[in-house]
């Protein structure tokens, strides 16, 4: 089946086939580790993994790579060489009052003053969360990457760029990139370099241009002995422009010139992705850093951008626990809400959003016990010849078509088939892909639970003695616990509790 997905920077849905047939490699951006992450940073890190999900289903083999940004950058990203305070260092004055309302849990971090302390911390909540909600790339450690472990070969390509006269060291002892060196610069964007003068569209940092050869020109390297993280250079003790990483720990893991998929949010395109591309290619020579870029677009919040002013700007944990909406949500229902709006049209975070995710994923869990009780350990094979399958993948190939996917899922889900253990086989398949009925990680919830396991089938022995007063009981123990009790051939069962 042809796959076909919009590239960013052709402006256009193309036929996607990898560089190579063995193996498709894709590098997606990660956090910066000085906060925890917030649901719209999970919108993009789940694209990522659907699209990782969706090449899995169609056969392919996939090395998914992620970053881990931990050296302190500047709080303002949109500048091509940051600005704004450090983040490491706005993010040690939050942990020192966080520590001191208890917040940060007792021995999460000793000293605030140290940032790879701080930055643990929130790498650590990252994963956590990103497992939790079924990212595949955070079960593989070797597969994430930190910036803090890769400055050798950072400053191993700002010596390359140099020398084949893609930067240079300017007057204020910075190394930059020099946008003029590389004549595709702006194409990803769409921006010209006639179009980034001086403090056009806020995208430059107007401090001091006179070091620079043109306005654009972005850094590699600031020596900087006061930084508050550094390493030694031959440029002077400093730390790498936040651009610099990417390219290099994307090259140096997937082991290629040229990568097949590059995702980000698309706040990252320009200046991030379209730095990264000058510096890859004029580092490699090569026509192209990846064949596709593709981008997920801004998550809203009851249809406004969210804003810690409004009380609208909430992590993974906030809807988890129910603080954002005041609902309790099973990490299932989370994943799905924030997947199944097209990825290139902006998502809007609802309460009601939640709720309906909530149905979906209760229908499909409750179709996944119906069948497992009926096949009863039968086991059949399925191909993506089966019709169900064949429409669901039709729908993926389409740039992603999740709203198509689950109109052919949903009333499906809804029937009964007289070949169970097939059923069983397509709906895994799928689950594959979605991730939610349930879950795979049994920390998000999914898998048995053995306390509850042996409540019901107490309730089983109860009704058989007709001792009803304690079958009541140990319903409402179950009930109380965020569980469903519900009877079925095999005997009462308990579903969690979605929203």
């Amino acid at each position: 089946m042809t796959i076909q997905f919009y590239n960013t920077l052709t402006n256009k849905a193309e036929e996607f086939t990898p560089v190579n047939d063995d193996c498709v490699r894709m590098y997606s951006c990660g956090p910066t580790v000085y906060d925890f992450a917030h649901i719209g940073n999970f919108r993009s890190f789940l694209f990522s993994d659907v699209i990782r999900r969706t090449l899995e289903f169609f056969g392919h083999k996939v090395h998914h790579v992620m970053n881990i940004t931990d050296v302190g950058h500047m709080t303002d990203d949109s500048s091509a060489d940051g600005a704004g305070e450090d983040k490491m260092a706005a993010a040690a004055q939050r942990v020192k009052e966080d520590k001191k309302s208890g917040k940060v849990p007792e021995g999460a971090v000793e000293n605030p003053e140290d940032p790879y302390q701080i930055a643990d911390y929130y790498t650590k909540a990252f994963l956590e969360d990103a497992q939790t909600l079924g990212v595949k790339v955070a079960f593989e450690p070797e597969n994430i990457l930190k910036a803090t472990d890769n400055i050798d070969i950072m400053q191993e390509m700002i010596s390359q760029l140099i020398s084949k006269g893609h930067a240079y060291v300017g007057p204020d002892g910075v190394v930059y990139y020099s946008v003029e060196s590389f004549p595709d610069y702006g194409k990803l964007s769409g921006n010209t370099l006639e179009n980034l003068q001086m403090g056009a569209g806020g995208r430059i940092n107007e401090t001091d241009q006179s070091n620079k050869r043109h306005p654009a020109d972005f850094m590699l390297w600031k020596a900087d002995s006061t930084h508050i993280m550094k390493w030694d250079s031959p440029w002077g003790a400093g730390y790498p422009g936040w651009h610099i990483e990417c390219s290099c720990m994307a090259r140096n893991r997937l082991g290629k010139d040229v990568i097949d998929i590059h995702t980000g949010g698309e706040d990252l395109i320009f200046p991030h992705h379209e730095c990264e591309i000058a510096q890859s290619r004029g580092a490699t020579g090569a026509d192209t850093f990846a064949k596709f870029w593709m981008h997920a677009r801004f998550l809203l919040v009851e249809g406004e951008k969210m804003s810690k002013s409004k009380g609208s700007f909430w992590t993974v944990r906030d809807v988890l626990e129910g603080r954002a909406t005041g609902i309790n949500v099973h990490p299932a229902v989370l994943r799905l809400e924030l997947i199944k709006s097209h990825y290139r049209s902006n998502m809007n975070f609802t309460r009601k959003g939640l709720v309906d995710s909530a149905n979906i994923v209760k229908r499909l869990t409750e179709f996944r016990t119906k069948l497992e009780a009926a096949a009863n350990g039968e086991v059949a094979e399925v191909d993506l010849s089966h019709p169900i399958l064949k429409e669901f993948g039709a729908a993926l190939a389409d740039d992603l078509n999740f709203s198509k996917a689950l109109a052919v899922v949903l009333p499906w889900a809804s029937s009964d088939p007289d070949n169970v253990a097939e059923a069983l086989a397509v709906l895994n398949k799928i689950n594959d892909v979605l991730a939610v009925a349930p879950l795979g990680d049994e920390k998000s919830g999914g898998g048995d639970d053995s306390e509850i396991v042996a409540l019901c089938k107490a309730i089983d022995a109860a009704r058989a003695a007709k001792d009803w007063a304690t079958s009541d009981a140990l319903r409402k123990q179950i009930e109380s616990a965020g569980y469903e009790v519900k009877n079925s051939p095999e005997g009462t069962i308990a579903i969690k509790k979605l929203a």
